[in-house]
């Protein structure tokens, strides 16, 4: 019985290992099996990526060839180091260190040893590689950018790290991905898909030729050429409006959601990141941390909105019912409660909604806030009412763009309220610098640019976007989908008209265009920092939304200008060149446009860091402060009260 059980357990082991073994030799030759076959050497064929061109067909993006030495440890044999390191121009011990790097990775996958070898580099390589076993150069193709513009808006490609492959199986180690901008955004569009080739291996690790005679090798799928909305000379013209200073243009358009324009500034030739000095270059854009180029102030910067906001709480009290354009409050230089001032200054007297708005009146604009908050029982209810109405201008949230960075902004609802001072134990006075765009709201310049839009539209946007068509595809169907406000249509035109009168005889006035119709409205935006650990005021922000013509609105533009001490000094200038360009293509107002060129802000934003005391606007910080208790800046959106300590 014994003899009988043995014999049969080892009959059953055999026939287990024989069925194991016809399986994996007959029925199992599958691409996944041929991948983890280590007697089978994996070659990749990598596609073309995609083109990037602009909105008018010109070619922005394209591509380079390149070449990397890879290698596969185990298969390494010993070779003349200093002459392979000679060759590729480093190091015996840059050759240990990749060596080491390539080892941990796998012994016995590829890896990129080094990357990116010039077309001289490699011809007199290619001549000699079959020196050194282990190592063989694998062409693929790197960006070659046809402009020196947007490198916010087209982004980069760099090589893949082992979080990213070991979230997407498809990359391999030394493989690129796109890293910002719409590179990113439309990776799988543009990377299109590698091919593979097997090559059969002997028992002594040679190749011997293809596996199967190729039956399961693959040709590479090239990427889809793209389309974006970007206007690349409306963007050039942008750049150049923006040097010696920091911040943000975006312009829309209205009728589609399409970004015209996408500025941040400063910015950086995009070719900076491309080749082999990428990963220096990277690193030195990085460390600046002053000027920050790598941070995208139209997408992730949130400021203030100041005065562009008021025509919002003029919509809502319009909306509400609380207002009509014909209603008319007092100003006195200011709009007074409890024992606090809100200043304003310009004018003084009565002021309808039309005033209100071209001359920015601060007190008018509280008047209408509070009549908005007080319609309802509590402070609490008319709180969400009024920022329910907000967000529905896309205000407060992520606006849903199809750009990996960005900031959602901030909309206080009755809730901020109530973690900040408890509930029922606020009033509207709390929240009274909501009215004129202070306090707790804060905005994107992409943000400000789509009100802009949705005000142009009369209470209607479609979602901003930077893709305008993919090859042999469709976009998105929520670019095209249509996302209604809580205003009605009818309470738009009041407004429009206060925006118009901005230009016409308001704080724009000197900023009008000839033969265009401009809506438009001015803004600053109080700026503090920290200097020694004390809060110290800087030369306000400058701000400025626009869109044109009045009618049927072909452009929306939000531009922020940091320490540009007020809206209509260089924000309105930018905004009324750029609207000018992108309507007539030419400038007139060629005096705008020299002021601009040849004004720079590099001296506010060296303030800081002079240690030295330094002025605002022309007056001393403590000169400034009392200054403001009085009497407010141009655009009246600043307010200190009278116990705030500097």
């Amino acid at each position: 019985m014994r003899k009988l059980l043995l014999f049969s357990t080892v009959l059953l082991v055999g026939i287990i290992f024989i069925a194991r073994l016809f399986y994996l030799q007959v029925y199992n030759q599958t691409a996944y099996n041929l991948l983890e076959d280590n007697a089978i050497r994996k070659v990749y064929d990598y596609p073309k990526r995609g083109y990037v061109y602009d909105r008018n067909g010109i070619l922005l993006v394209a591509n380079q060839p390149s070449y990397d030495v890879m290698v596969i440890p185990r298969e390494v044999e010993p070779l003349d180091t200093l002459e392979f390191c000679d060759l590729l121009k480093i190091t015996k011990e840059d050759f240990t260190r990749l060596y080491d790097k390539a080892y941990r990775y796998s012994p016995r996958l590829p890896s990129v040893f080094v990357p990116q070898l010039s077309k001289k580099d490699y011809a007199i390589l290619q001549e000699k590689m079959r020196k050194f076993e282990g190592f063989y150069i694998q062409k693929r193709s790197l960006r070659d950018y046809q402009t020196s513009i947007g490198a916010n808006v087209l982004g980069d490609i760099g090589e893949v790290n082992n979080a990213i492959i070991a979230k997407q199986p498809y990359y391999k180690m030394g493989d690129l991905i796109g890293k910002q901008g719409v590179e990113i955004s439309y990776e799988e569009v543009l990377r299109g898909v590698k091919g593979i080739k097997f090559i059969q291996k002997d028992r002594f690790n040679r190749n011997i030729g293809p596996y199967k005679d190729g039956i399961y090798d693959t040709l590479p799928q090239p990427g889809k050429d793209i389309t974006i909305t970007i206007d690349a000379k409306l963007q050039e013209y942008g750049e150049l409006l923006m040097k010696h200073k920091r911040g943000g243009i975006i312009a829309i358009e209205p009728s589609s959601g399409e970004i015209l324009t996408m500025v941040s500034a400063p910015s950086y030739n995009p070719n900076l990141l491309v080749g082999r000095d990428r990963s220096k270059n990277f690193t030195q854009l990085y460390r600046d941390t002053l000027a920050k180029p790598l941070y995208d102030r139209g997408l992730q910067a949130m400021y203030p909105p100041g005065s562009p906001f008021k025509v919002l709480n003029a919509l809502i009290g319009l909306q509400e019912g609380v207002v009509t354009p014909k209603d008319r409050f007092v100003c006195n230089h200011g709009y007074r409660y409890g024992n606090r001032k809100m200043g304003c200054h310009g004018h003084s007297g009565i002021a309808d909604m039309d005033i209100g708005i071209y001359k920015s009146c601060n007190s008018y604009f509280a008047n209408v806030y509070r009549r908005i908050m007080d319609k309802y029982e509590t402070p609490a209810q008319g709180m969400d009412v009024w920022s329910d109405h907000i967000k529905s201008f896309g205000l407060g949230d992520y606006l849903g763009y199809d750009l990996r960075i960005g900031q959602p902004g901030k909309i206080p609802d009755a809730s901020t309220y109530d973690r900040a001072y408890g509930k029922n134990r606020w009033y509207t006075t709390f929240t009274l610098s909501n009215a004129i765009g202070q306090g707790e709201v804060l905005t994107t310049p992409i943000q400000l640019a789509n009100m802009a839009a949705a005000i142009g539209n009369r209470g209607y946007f479609y979602t901003p976007h930077i893709i305008k068509k993919i090859e042999n595809d469709t976009i998105d169907s929520k670019y095209l989908t249509r996302h209604n406000t809580t205003i009605d249509k009818v309470h738009f035109e009041p407004v429009i008209q206060g925006m118009f009168d901005v230009y016409n005889k308001g704080t724009a006035q000197t900023l009008q265009v000839p033969g265009i119709e401009i809506c438009g409205k001015t803004g600053t935006a109080e700026n503090f920092t920290k200097i020694d650990g004390v809060k110290t005021q800087l030369t306000d922000h400058s701000i400025f939304v626009a869109f044109a013509p009045k009618d049927d609105p072909k452009i929306a533009i939000a531009v922020f200008v940091e320490n540009g001490y007020w809206g209509s000094r260089f924000a309105g200038r930018i905004a009324s060149l750029m609207i000018e360009k992108y309507l007539k293509g030419t400038i007139s107002r060629t005096d705008m446009e020299n002021w601009i060129l040849t004004h720079s802000l590099e001296n506010e934003y060296s303030k800081p860091y002079s240690g030295k005391p330094f002025q605002i606007n022309g007056h001393t910080t403590l000169q400034v402060i009392e200054n403001y208790r009085d009497k407010p800046d141009s655009d009246n959106d600043i307010t200190i009260p009278p116990t705030w300590n500097p």
